[in-house]
Parts: C-alpha cells; sequence; structure tokens
C-alpha cells in the first residue's frame, strides 16, 4: 500500500480548479498556478465569496495570493456554487 502526502495531492491539483475554504467568512474559487511548503497559494480567475449578514458578496479577482496559514480546506475539482 502507497502512502500520499498532503503536499502530493495538492501538487495533483495544479492547473486545475480548486475551492479554497478560509478560515474567516470568506472562500475563493480559481486556477491553482502554484503553492510552497506552506501551502500559500497563488490561484487566477479568482472569484471570491465572503458571507456577510446581507448574504453572499462575490467578487471577481485576476491573480491571488491566499496566505496558507489562512485556509482551512481546498477541494479540488468544485465551488460552491456546485453546493446547491
Amino acid at each position: 500500500m502507497s502512502t500520499i502526502l498532503p503536499l502530493e495531492l495538492v501538487d495533483r491539483a495544479t492547473g486545475s480548479q480548486v475551492w479554497v475554504i478560509m478560515k474567516t467568512e470568506r472562500e475563493f474559487t480559481g486556477t491553482l498556478v502554484g503553492f510552497d511548503d506552506y501551502v500559500n497559494m497563488v490561484l487566477e480567475d479568482v472569484t471570491e465569496y465572503e458571507n456577510t449578514p446581507q448574504g453572499r458578496k462575490t467578487t471577481k479577482l485576476g491573480q491571488t495570493l491566499l496566505n496558507g496559514n489562512n485556509i482551512a480546506m481546498i477541494v479540488p475539482g468544485r465551488g460552491p456554487e456546485d453546493d446547491a
């Protein structure tokens, strides 16, 4: 039985769509361009979702750097709009 390390799974998602759920009320979807050992991530063609008391706010962004220390979960190949 082979062991797959967490960074190997993130590496397999490079170049594909990911949904990144942050520790705050924010979520991001975009194409994973790259990452480092601390899971700081660069995404492009990004959509930011922010949950507010008034509802979900959506913002389109170009290229974004996410701090790995604030990432709670990474879901390859889907986004919050697919959750419904």
